[in-house]
């Protein structure tokens, strides 16, 4: 099932883009090497262990290149598969599936990539309650997609865009020209939408708390590494027990994977991980076509 931000025309307009980019006026090495009418069979298969993601996104790709391309998944999109795993297939026209086969893999192994790495660190927080969020550090043009993958891997969205939630950030506080200020306006301008507002230090935390206006607040970088490589929690923490359930919390800074539990244990409602997104490894994944 698609996520409510994202429907088959939205996916396949994208498409649409980015083949225009990869093919522009045709795929000359395919038109000059392969017969025209020649048809194939292609399998899709996992190199490594991971969480598949976008095999909805990649059967669009093959069916826009030629509607004749028939996507067959041999796994659900979120799956957790074994390297070795046959992912999917695709019979069809020989160009078709050639000319396809390079966007199709960049859409899954980096929806793949985004899902797996959001599934370890979904495992990483263990038995704590907390959200892993990711953040707006998407790549550009395709937000949409990596947020969804974020889903896939079991994390939850947070806004997709600067329009369906007000997020106070400090920028935004310096221009106001204080915490007070800048959440006196947000609430005149709310219209029904939640407040988010960063601190920074524990001051700035209690400006907020005394205020009231805000429901969500943004503890960042209250998570620190230390010389050994570990996180040191405590500020964190502080914080989290003066919030004492009024507003939800939101941790963000130094997530990773090896410290994602260590800020899960001091309370937090949720954390925020841009690393999901803006620094993912793809997940290798390769198509093997044989003609038929």
């Amino acid at each position: 099932m698609l996520p409510p931000y994202l429907t088959d025309a939205s996916i396949d307009a994208l498409v649409s883009r980015a083949l225009e980019e990869d093919v522009g006026p045709g795929d000359v090495t395919t038109q000059a090497t392969v017969p025209q009418g020649r048809t194939a069979a292609a399998t899709l298969t996992a190199k490594e262990a991971g969480c598949v993601a976008g095999l909805h996104v990649a059967a669009r790709v093959f069916s826009t290149v030629d509607p004749a391309a028939r996507f067959t998944p041999q796994v659900a999109d979120g799956a957790r598969v074994a390297a070795g795993t046959v992912v999917a297939g695709v019979h069809g026209p020989a160009r078709a599936l050639l000319t396809a086969e390079r966007l199709a893999l960049n859409i899954l192994q980096r929806m793949s990539g985004i899902a797996t790495a959001t599934h370890r660190m979904v495992e990483a927080v263990g038995a704590h309650d907390v959200d892993i969020l990711d953040t707006r550090k998407t790549a550009p043009g395709l937000r949409t997609l990596d947020k969804w993958a974020v889903r896939l891997g079991g994390g939850t969205n947070h806004r997709l865009g600067l329009h369906d939630l007000i997020l106070i950030k400090d920028n935004h506080i310096a221009a106001a020209g204080g915490i007070a200020e800048a959440l006196d306006a947000a609430t005149r301008a709310a219209n029904g939408r939640a407040i988010e507002i960063e601190v920074r230090t524990l001051d700035e935390l209690d400006a907020v708390c005394t205020h009231g206006g805000a429901q969500i607040v943004l503890l960042d970088n209250m998570a620190v590494r230390t010389a050994d490589g570990s996180v040191d929690t405590t500020r964190l923490q502080a914080a989290v027990e003066r919030v004492g359930g009024r507003m939800r919390t939101e941790a963000s800074g130094n997530v990773r994977l090896d410290t994602v539990r260590a800020i899960a244990a001091t309370g937090v409602d949720a954390i925020s991980s841009g690393a999901l997104t803006h620094s993912v490894r793809a997940l290798d994944l390769s198509m093997h076509m044989d003609l038929t």
